[in-house]
């Protein structure tokens, strides 16, 4: 991620406060090992990102990525990277990722920047072209590849005594049942009711993702109301999820907190990441 502007430049940062703020995060800038490529501030940050470990190189990215948000505000410029939160974003999860292999390895790999992307995004757009009984089978398969590139060890749709479900995923040790509707005109009120039915049924720390390609009627979301164990997504915000590469966990991490703040279990991915 692009922190340095111009030659030897960091943000708008001067010699007393650059050592101030990594003084804060308790990295020495000015110890000589930081100085082995040059004494300028951006090779010094370099530096210190290049030697210290990953849960310090996190902290101070975390740091870092909120003073450029404000710097970018202060000089009313635009972003100079394209996607620059989600890839800083992913960027995040693949040190989380690396240095969890130290203690305990994950189930699967978090894969690098771009893994995949491309792909998946080809083949939700080709589902568009199928007949109705095959877009319905070809789009829980692309959300179980979708689940386990993102590391949440996806389950196979499956049958319980006179329901189905169409699959589930563990995400931050919470598991979730899976509802994928595939459909030309928006889900109403009566799906979200039937979903909501098979999450409650099940144990009480059960969560549910439902994923309604064509998005929710109006009418649907008002008369769901609040207070649901239930997340919802449209595959509009899939396709722009992977086009600005913001990581799956990241999306469902901001649905599932705002959800707690306000009740409502659909929060619009355009509203929990702002497009700079």
């Amino acid at each position: 991620m692009d922190f340095a502007f111009g030659a030897g430049y960091v943000l708008d940062f001067s010699n007393r406060t650059f050592k101030a703020f990594f003084g804060e995060l308790g990295i020495d800038i000015e110890a000589p090992a930081y100085s082995m490529d040059g004494d300028s501030k951006g090779k010094r940050l370099r530096a210190v990102l290049s030697l210290v470990d990953d849960a310090t190189a996190i902290r101070a990215l975390e740091a870092l990525w909120l003073n450029r948000s404000e710097f970018l505000i202060r000089s009313v410029r635009t972003d100079p990277v394209p996607n620059a939160e989600g890839r800083f974003l992913a960027l995040l999860e693949r040190l989380r990722g690396a240095s969890q292999t130290t203690v305990a390895p994950p189930v699967l790999p978090v894969p690098p920047e771009g893994y995949e992307q491309d792909l998946l995004k080809e083949q939700l757009l080709t589902i568009r072209d199928m007949a109705p009984q095959a877009r319905g089978y070809a789009f829980e398969q692309f959300l179980t590849r979708l689940f386990r590139c993102s590391g949440m060890a996806p389950n196979e749709p499956f049958r319980n005594l006179g329901e189905q479900i169409d699959g589930s995923f563990v995400f931050l040790g919470e598991v979730y049942l899976v509802e994928a509707k595939y459909e030309r005109a928006p889900t109403g009120v009566g799906d979200l009711h039937a979903f909501d039915g098979k999450v409650r049924d099940k144990a009480t720390w059960t969560r549910g993702l439902f994923v309604a390609f064509e998005g929710f009627t109006d009418v649907g979301l008002h008369a769901f109301g609040r207070g649901k164990a239930v997340v919802l997504m449209t595959g509009w915000e899939i396709r722009d999820m992977l086009d600005r590469r913001i990581p799956l966990g990241e999306v469902l991490s901001r649905k599932v907190r705002k959800a707690s703040e306000n009740g409502r279990p659909f929060n619009p991915l355009g509203e929990l990441f702002k497009q700079q």
